[in-house]
């Protein structure tokens, strides 16, 4: 009965398309190696004894880096220039003393040498910057060295250094009444000058450069054995070799092989993709933009988890991928979003070390977001849906950090505060959904309810214009409606094609019969051929106001085809009956379009069973049974559906449908008694 239209799969853009997207995620794909084994701290190693191929640095942990930073921190090492002038004006000083009579020769030349001596090693000032246990760094001659504080002088040791060796050098004499004597203490000046601004210089490299590693492991040596538990000082070597594996050795051997690789997973995920659209809803790809639409999506997705990887793959929490979900269900039915997304999002199992978590916290939050979007997804109520969002991945997270030694001990509280931003994200994002609702000529669930509203100018002037074709309109609407539910068509795609599938007859509402007043007959003085003609034009009226009034095409398509190519039935058959040619039906049929969507089907049923039970004499259910199976057997053998997408068991259940809610409309009603005259 109804044929299933396959054409599209013989069109080559598809498959173009296809291509494009295939060669665009390879080449996206990081030209890096995967390291091939997957392990836990405290699990056991399930793999063969692993001997190390090449020599690689061990990599301190994260945690020894921040202790270590911390404690660079916490040491403060002093700087200080060495000044020559000091040592050169003392001992010109000193030597002056050689023109006094008084002075002994030998004593003046033991002093003179052993201030020489503390001058070349240095002698610091009296400052609190300076722990006697610490170190400092010293400027001599352009180049600084560092030394213990204990290698250099203070005025106090030198002066304890002078008198200690002048006991021992002129044992006759007492070594504070030559110090006082000779006024020492005037020429030990200090000559190490400090230098705050290079102090604070040196302390901020010092903190900034910490060696990454702490130890080599050579070719050979043994990593991990079979069976063994994975420990913290095995998985940080486990670790160190991952990093100079994916860095140097993952692709060396064969560049080819590892683009063949990437290749063939982009194929399956790329061929699931379209079948997965195919077997829940091929009219996606029929329509084409709704298909181009979804792998632009799976494209800008692809890219998006390359670019933030190359920064970090931590950074992959703060990626909004939910977003991605919402606006799938912005444009599609939530029974077709699931496993869209669901598919979409199987490259990170493959781009990303971590893809599994990453791949269900991600799975998690586009669930969440399909759930909660239809109840949440206006103004602040759009924040709640981040909260959801941001609860679920949360705990997917924390479960993963759980799962590996049942602490939380390698939990970081960063990770939880990118989840945060990505949630937050993913309302930012959300405006986008509207610049591809333009670039890809999509209708958004939002513009058909606002299409839906009976307040809006268009449907306002309709009433006004046409009065009974928009009460018409509106029960058509109902019937519809409730016959999409039943069958699980777009409930309010089809509410918005009964609404507007008669905007036409705004053009010369009098023409039709629900319009005219009490007693007037626009087509008593026309011919059944012209009358005809007056009838059919109202859709392509109606196609030039919905234009006009740029309504979508989706909408429109629902005026070119509720009437198909059917017959002005009533026109013709006086055409006939007053001797015309039988087979002369051009003049007296509609020339629309076959409808090919179930709610282009229903709205095209509606509409007929709507107009022609009005003209029953009795609403029995018998009546009410006949009418409907009679307009929609009519229908059908006039072969008007058959490139429909809709099976007669669906058929059924709208018919059946119609029956109860055109019995529940035109139910028998009671006649309310007069009161006699007394």
């Amino acid at each position: 009965m109804m044929k299933e239209s396959k054409q599209f799969l013989k069109d080559p853009k598809i498959y173009l398309s296809l291509l494009v997207v295939l060669v665009v995620t390879v080449l996206l794909f990081p030209e890096e190696g995967k390291f091939k084994y997957s392990y836990q701290s405290g699990r056991p190693w399930v793999y063969e004894t692993l001997l190390s191929p090449i020599d690689f640095p061990i990599l301190k942990t994260e945690q020894e880096l921040l202790a270590e930073k911390e404690e660079k921190a916490s040491q403060v090492i002093p700087y200080f220039e060495y000044d020559n002038a000091v040592a050169s004006i003392q001992m010109q000083r000193l030597r002056k003393m050689q023109e006094v009579d008084s002075v002994n020769n030998h004593l003046l030349y033991f002093i003179v040498e052993s201030l020489y001596k503390m001058y070349s090693v240095g002698i610091l000032p009296a400052t609190d910057a300076v722990s006697p246990e610490g170190t400092i760094v010293v400027q001599k001659d352009k180049r600084a060295q560092e030394m213990p504080v204990s290698e250099v002088y203070t005025p106090q040791k030198a002066e304890g250094y002078i008198k200690y060796y002048l006991s021992l050098s002129f044992p006759s004499l007492n070594p504070d009444s030559v110090y006082s004597a000779y006024r020492i203490k005037d020429y030990i000046v200090p000559n190490l000058v400090y230098d705050q601004a290079r102090t604070d210089l040196f302390h901020k490299e010092a903190v900034d450069y910490i060696s990454p590693t702490k130890g080599m492991v050579y070719a050979g040596q043994l990593i991990v054995s079979e069976g063994e538990i994975v420990t913290t000082d095995i998985e940080q070597m486990l670790d160190s070799f991952k990093k100079e594996y994916e860095l140097s050795y993952g692709y060396a051997e064969s560049l080819l092989g590892l683009r063949a690789g990437h290749f063939i997973l982009c194929l399956l995920i790329a061929a699931s993709l379209f079948a997965v659209i195919y077997f829940t809803r091929k009219e996606i790809i029929e329509q084409r933009k709704s298909f181009y639409f979804i792998l632009t999506l799976y494209v800008l997705m692809s890219a998006l988890t390359v670019i933030v990887h190359s920064f970090g793959v931590n950074n992959l929490y703060i990626v909004p991928y939910s977003v991605f979900a919402i606006y799938l269900m912005i444009f599609f039915k939530r029974r077709y979003v699931f496993p869209v997304y669901t598919v979409m999002l199987l490259s990170l199992l493959f781009q990303t070390d971590s893809g599994v978590e990453l791949y269900m916290m991600n799975l998690t939050g586009g669930i969440i977001a399909i759930v909660t979007f239809k109840y949440f997804n206006k103004g602040w109520a759009q924040f709640l849906n981040s909260v959801f969002i941001f609860i679920g991945m949360s705990l997917v997270h924390i479960g993963f950090q759980l799962s590996g030694d049942g602490t939380l001990s390698l939990f970081d509280p960063k990770d939880i505060f990118r989840i945060a931003v990505n949630s937050l994200l993913v309302v930012a994002a959300y405006p986008v959904a509207f610049i591809f609702e333009r670039l890809f000529s999509l209708v958004s669930h939002f513009r058909l309810i606002d299409l839906s509203d009976t307040n809006n100018r268009l449907l306002r002037e309709l009433a006004q214009k046409a009065p009974g074709t928009f009460q018409h309109s509106l029960q058509v609407s109902n019937l519809a409606f409730e016959a999409a539910r039943e069958i699980g068509a777009d409930m309010i795609l089809t509410r918005v094609g009964a609404l507007y599938h008669d905007i036409g007859k705004m053009k010369n509402p009098q023409c039709f019969v629900e319009n005219a007043p009490a007693g007037f007959d626009y087509h008593k003085n026309l011919s059944p051929e012209e009358s005809a003609q007056q009838i059919i034009r109202h859709v392509d009226d109606g196609v030039e106001i919905a234009r006009k009034h740029k309504l979508p095409e989706v909408v429109i398509d629902f005026i070119r085809t509720h009437h198909a190519r059917s017959l002005t039935f009533y026109f013709y058959a006086q055409y006939c009956n007053a001797g015309g040619d039988k087979e002369n039906k051009e003049p007296f049929m509609y020339h629309g379009q076959l409808p090919t969507t179930k709610e282009q089907v229903i709205v095209l049923m509606a509409d007929a069973v709507e107009a022609a039970s009005r003209s029953l004499k009795d609403y029995t259910p018998e009546s009410i049974s006949a009418l409907v199976d009679s307009i929609i057997s009519k229908r059908l053998s006039d072969s008007q559906l058959v490139e429909a997408d809709i099976s007669i068991k669906e058929i059924e259940t709208v018919k059946r449908m119609f029956k109860e809610r055109l019995e529940q409309v035109y139910h028998e009603r009671i006649a309310y008694p007069t009161i006699k005259k007394s």
